[in-house]
């Protein structure tokens, strides 16, 4: 089955970050709007080879409509399970890819133990987001990408931080290719259960979880992740709901639609003290309408 070719690596415009050097590399340019098919694939692909027809998964979006994405591919069943308040944007890309949805709990931990359970019960296999190693040799792409479109290494990679599998697999290759790169995480102020556990050495519960960018909005740490984050990531910055509704005005500014947690890779910039050339990771687009209005035109309205 042939991938998609890898997405680009473009210079920022100069409004972005002042006085900076910075790149964009471009996951959001994907079909689905969003990085997650990287790992999504690779783990179906291993589930249809155990012999599995079909999957089940929790998701506040994009994660879902990767599930789905893959699982139409590969001609399996996706089940997913999404918090009562999930984005309805991510959703109906969820629906359009063919997956089943079941909107149960108040957040994703919450809807996470409902597929928990559905998976035993059903007899499918349960794809937990952030524990399969296969995503993680499916993020570890973007990394090689990032080494063979720059013509010279980077000094950092700011990656936004929710469960940690994508700032795993993207650290597992820089370490192992140029571990001179600093490796970044960012995470919400208000959802900062992964940057709390990366400080502790090890998985913490966090019962802060109020941000609106919810590709950043987990409250419970997958030790896995924890392990992988804590082994390859440099240091963990955390960004204010005020701030990352900034960075998305500005992305917006220059024509790019960035969600909430593609958004926070460039929030942090300005805690970056290093004068090198820096890549953010722009992760996805995919947020509702009303939301990202909000965030463009009023972006004071939001907590700091």
């Amino acid at each position: 089955m042939t991938n998609p070719p890898p997405t680009p690596l473009e210079a920022a415009p100069e409004t972005l970050a002042p006085g900076r050097f910075v790149f964009l590399k471009r996951e959001d340019t994907h079909e689905l709007g969003a990085f997650k098919w990287r790992g999504a694939l690779p783990t179906l692909e291993e589930y249809r080879a155990r012999g599995a027809t079909g999957v089940v998964t929790a998701s506040t979006g994009n994660h879902g409509a990767a599930t789905a994405w893959a699982a139409r591919r590969l001609e399996m069943r996706a089940v997913v399970f999404a918090p009562e308040g999930a984005s309805r944007t991510k959703l109906d890309l969820i629906e359009r890819q063919g997956a089943e949805i079941r909107q149960v709990g108040r957040d994703f931990d919450s809807a996470k133990e409902e597929a928990k359970a559905f998976a035993a019960q059903s007899g499918l296999p349960l794809f937990e987001d952030g524990a399969e190693p296969a995503q993680y040799r499916g993020y570890g792409a973007i990394a090689r990408e990032i080494l063979e479109q720059s013509s010279d290494p980077p000094a950092a990679v700011i990656v936004p931080v929710g469960n940690g599998a994508l700032i795993g697999g993207i650290g597992i290759v820089l370490k192992d290719c140029s571990p001179e790169i600093a490796l970044i995480g960012v995470a919400a102020k208000e959802a900062p259960v992964m940057a709390l556990s990366f400080e502790a050495g090890k998985p913490v519960r966090s019962d802060r979880m109020a941000t609106f960018a919810d590709g950043l909005a987990v409250r419970v740490a997958i030790p896995q992740a924890v392990e992988t984050v804590n082994g390859v990531v440099s240091r963990f910055l955390l960004v204010s709901e005020r701030e990352i509704a900034r960075a998305v005005a500005a992305y917006a500014g220059v024509g790019i639609r960035a969600e909430g947690a593609a958004a926070a890779a460039l929030a942090a910039v300005p805690q970056v003290e290093t004068l090198g050339a820096i890549v953010l990771v722009v992760t996805g687009r995919n947020i509702d309408e009303d939301l990202w209005r909000t965030a463009v035109d009023q972006p004071e309205s939001f907590p700091e």
